[in-house]
Order: C-alpha cells, then sequence, then structure tokens
C-alpha cells in the first residue's frame, strides 16, 4: 500500500531547527516520510513522537528506539504525549490533508475514482461516517457544510436534492451520490465540484477545522522557548487558521495587548509563507496547493 511523498519534505524538516538532542512530534505521521527525515538529523539522545489515528499507517511504524508511534488523534496530543512522560517537545510538524493512500485506496470512500461504501472515517473509531452526514443531517445542516466546507455557492439547492431524494431511499455509495447530484455536474466542471462536495463531507466527517483549532491551542504550553511549529496546508481554510493563530495567538478577534499596547502572542513568524517550486508540483500533483508556515515560541 504506497503512501504519498511528502510535500516540501527538506522545508518542512528544516523549519524545525533541529537540536540533535530535542524532543519533537510529527501529528501527521502516514508513510513517514516527515518522521524519517527528523530521525536522521536526530543524535542519540533525540527523540521523536509521531501521531496517526488511522490504523493503516501503524504497518509504516518505523524501527528506532529514538521513534514512538501513537495511534490516536493529534487533537489530544498534550494528553498522549504526558502518558509518556513528555510535557515539553522542542519542534512540531504537521502535514494536514489526506494521504494518497487514503485517495487510492477504493473502500475508504475518500476519492471520487471509485464507486464504494460512504465513508471516509480517517479512523475506524469515529462514529460518525459520510452515510450519516449525507442521509442524517438537517438540510440547514447540509447547507451549512458545503457552504463553509466545500465553498460552494449552490450549498443551498445542493441540500435540498439530497434530502427530497433519501425521503424515498437512503444514499448509500459515492456513485449514488454523484447520480443524485448530476444535474449540478457539468462536463467541463465535474471533477472539480465533486472534489468540493467530497472535500466538504470529509471535513465534516473528521472534525477536521475543530481538530486543528484544539491543536493549535495547546502548542504554546507544549513547545519550548526557541523551539519550532512547521506546518503544511492544502486549503485556504486550514492555511487561514494557521496564519491567525501565529499572528494574533487567536482564531477570532485581535490579539491581546498588554497595559502599554505591546501585542502578547505566544508565537513570531519564522520567514514567509513557502510554496512548492513547479519541478515538485510536477513531480508530485498532491502538492500543487500546499503552503508551509513557520512559526518560533517567543
Amino acid at each position: 500500500m504506497s503512501y504519498h511523498s511528502p510535500v516540501l519534505l527538506k522545508e518542512t524538516v528544516d523549519g524545525l531547527g533541529i537540536k540533535q538532542n530535542g524532543v519533537y512530534v510529527d501529528v501527521t505521521f502516514g508513510g513517514g516520510g516527515h518522521s524519517k527525515e527528523i530521525l536522521k538529523r536526530l543524535g542519540n539522545e533525540g527523540k521523536l513522537y509521531a501521531f496517526d489515528q488511522d490504523e493503516d499507517a501503524l504497518q509504516n511504524a518505523l524501527k528506532d528506539e529514538r521513534f514512538t508511534l501513537i495511534n490516536e488523534n493529534f487533537r489530544y496530543i498534550t494528553q498522549f504525549l504526558k502518558f509518556y512522560g513528555i510535557r515539553k517537545v522542542d519542534g512540531i510538524l504537521a502535514d494536514f490533508g489526506v494521504s494518497s493512500h487514503q485517495f487510492d485506496k477504493a473502500e475508504r470512500g475518500f476519492s471520487t475514482r471509485f464507486d464504494a461504501d460512504l465513508d471516509m472515517r480517517m479512523s475506524k473509531k469515529n462514529s460518525v461516517s459520510a452515510f450519516q452526514v449525507v442521509n442524517q443531517y438537517s438540510y440547514d445542516d447540509l447547507r451549512k457544510v458545503f457552504f463553509e466546507y466545500g465553498d460552494l455557492r449552490n450549498a443551498n439547492a445542493l441540500s435540498k436534492t439530497i434530502v427530497e431524494y433519501r425521503e424515498e431511499s437512503p444514499i448509500k455509495t459515492t456513485e449514488e451520490l454523484k447520480k443524485v447530484l448530476q444535474r449540478f455536474l457539468p462536463k467541463f466542471k465535474e471533477h472539480k465540484i465533486l472534489a468540493q462536495i467530497y472535500q466538504a463531507i470529509r471535513i465534516e466527517v473528521n472534525q477536521e477545522i475543530q481538530v486543528i483549532k484544539e491543536f493549535l491551542l495547546q502548542t504554546p504550553d507544549l513547545i519550548n522557548k526557541g523551539g519550532r511549529l512547521s506546518i503544511l496546508s492544502y486549503h485556504s481554510l486550514e492555511d487561514r487558521l494557521v496564519k491567525r493563530f501565529v499572528r494574533e495567538g487567536k482564531f477570532e478577534g485581535e490579539a491581546e495587548k498588554d497595559f502599554y499596547g505591546n501585542v502578547n502572542v505566544p508565537f513570531k513568524k519564522v520567514g514567509g509563507l513557502v510554496t512548492p517550486s513547479a519541478e515538485e508540483i510536477k513531480l508530485n500533483n498532491r502538492a500543487r496547493s500546499a503552503k508551509l508556515r513557520i512559526a518560533e515560541r517567543i
């Protein structure tokens, strides 16, 4: 089972500014590409902890005494690091999004290319699948999912069509969903619109935006002063959260200020936005929308 080639591998790991005896966390282990590169740069005393909620990723665990793989969602990062006696780390790497492995495994239901049960769960432990979202969400909730997570301007019509159809019969597969929404899929835009619909449902199933928020809010207490955050995002919703958090220390409103008007934020940005080169995009199409932001704990 193949996993994707890590995007911006050198730049993302360089962003951590690795110390040989440091403690680092890769919260999106996947195929282990970023973790392998971190381990290359760590000395014998260094430690790397990795998270991945997908049971399939366990097959990629690295045989290295400095490495520990935790089969959990990274929203629980503080809790599980404490279990291993770790309260502070020197850097955290996150590569948001879905792995090529998840897209390519037809039965997972992530891809528009295959007919499969409506699933889209990154972990089988999730109680909510795409089936529940499509067949049980109210019209208002569905509309919100399509509009906010898929940027679909016709969210109203999409939701109305689904709600009306499922009154007669549940929508069980990806192909069925595609047929139900066929009139909204003109040939020259079919793939793009389907991708937006799938993205919206997937984000809702896996609570991706909420998970990112919960994770980011824990990082100031976890990372040592001078330690780094190195984060790869793949769509504007994710990138906006990361950018605002680094700049303001929160997701809404302005940064807190002290009595003298000095901005009080936990991180400062390191360099500017990093995007893949044309050459990398040519070699790895998944890289085309990647955005890397690096921040240092103040």
